[in-house]
């Protein structure tokens, strides 16, 4: 089996993408190897924020490097929260926090108005260098209330139309059949084999 780091703490990302990649690759986290780095997320746009955090890791580990960087946006809120999703109104504020503001600011805000997506750039960084990067959305819209157990992050307020629930209402293999971050894997899982 071979092992990839997943620049990422995040437990349910790592459970998301072991699943996606099955098998053949144990995904390790940097806190599964005592990396305790915080890397600033200051690019423009996602692919610059997944880049760097691939690059940056990749060099502490000197093996192939996963990143994502991945967000919500609104558009009724101007594409917010955005690259900045994961900071919104504080990067220690709780998503049922983040989530009820959201309602609040789309109260009585009629559904063709609460248009969402969201938006995965994976990005992987090698030992010789190279970075492949690749993108993949989820389009739905901003539920009126908050529902369902799974997931993380605001996926209890992302309504998807064509299941009618949200994502937080979906099992983890629903959930890895749509969601933007695994489309974006499983565009890149090929790729990792010419890596390695």
């Amino acid at each position: 089996m071979k092992e990839i780091i997943f620049a990422t703490t995040n437990k349910g990302k790592i459970e998301e993408i072991q699943s996606i990649l099955g098998n053949e690759y144990k995904v390790l986290s940097i806190k599964d190897l005592n990396i305790d780095i915080e890397i600033e997320e200051d690019g423009a746009t996602f692919e610059e924020n997944a880049i760097k955090k691939a690059t940056e890791i990749m060099k502490i580990t000197n093996k192939p490097t996963i990143a994502d960087d991945s967000g919500l946006e609104i558009d009724y809120l101007n594409k917010e929260p955005g690259i900045h999703s994961a900071r919104y109104l504080g990067e220690d504020t709780p998503y049922s926090v983040k989530n009820q503001k959201i309602l609040e600011r789309l109260k009585d805000i009629k559904k063709e108005e609460r248009k969402a997506r969201y938006i995965c750039v994976i990005a992987v960084a090698t030992t010789d260098g190279k970075t492949i990067t690749t993108k993949a959305t989820l389009e739905g819209f901003i539920s009126e209330e908050a529902k369902g157990e799974n997931g993380f992050g605001y996926d209890p307020i992302f309504f998807v139309p064509s299941l009618n629930k949200t994502c937080a209402e979906l099992s983890l293999d629903e959930k890895n059949k749509i969601s933007h971050r695994a489309k974006a894997f499983m565009q890149i899982k090929d790729k990792l084999k010419e890596l390695n």
